[in-house]
């Protein structure tokens, strides 16, 4: 018999996991001894650790829906929960990178500034009882987004140049698709407004 809390508890274990990676990050910044990777890699003990917790995380969003949705676990705290933990866990892991300098701020700010615009348009959809079904434009965001960021967090070294510019080329292709699943939300939520007005 499944835990009717798990996918509550799945999601809130990416809250829990926001201050833990977080101090991984920040621990990196130490003195820290790299460890060698498949013999030809080298990267710090406390962001292999901070990438890891990340990616857990991650792959937690994932299940969590996966088991509501099979096992008629939905509820109202979920529905809440679930994209809150996420937008939380990512924008974090986005103003930690920004603030090393390993992303432009403007590519963190257009990320918030997108979660902002969603989450105020889901609020006014739900005063209309309106669901907005999820697009592939976000669905792409999110495994693009997820990757990329994971593989940011790891700051693997003497990666060859190639490696490096498809890390961060998924990263730029994932920004495309932040831009595109916005502009399909607000066009689906545009008679919403239009009632509004």
């Amino acid at each position: 018999m499944i835990d009717k809390n798990l996918p509550n508890k799945l999601t809130m274990s990416r809250v829990i996991a926001i201050p833990i990676f977080i101090a991984f990050f920040m621990l990196s910044f130490g003195n820290v001894k790299a460890i060698h990777l498949f013999n030809t890699y080298e990267i710090d003990i406390f962001r292999l650790l901070s990438g890891l917790t990340f990616l857990l995380a991650s792959i937690t969003d994932y299940f969590d829906g996966k088991l509501a949705r099979k096992y008629n676990l939905i509820t109202n705290f979920g529905k809440l929960m679930d994209p809150l933990a996420d937008k939380m866990i990512v924008v974090t892991a986005l103003i930690l990178l920004a603030e090393s300098k390993e992303i432009h701020f403007i590519c963190m700010l257009i990320v918030v500034l997108r979660e902002i615009i969603i989450s105020s348009i889901r609020l006014i959809a739900l005063e209309e009882n309106v669901v907005i079904a999820a697009s592939i434009w976000g669905k792409l965001k999110t495994a693009t987004q997820m990757i990329a960021i994971t593989l940011m967090l790891f700051k693997i070294h003497n990666i060859s140049i190639g490696l490096y510019y498809a890390i961060y080329g998924l990263f730029y292709i994932s920004m495309v698709f932040v831009v595109l699943s916005l502009v399909d939300y607000i066009i689906k939520s545009k008679e919403i407004f239009m009632k509004k007005m």
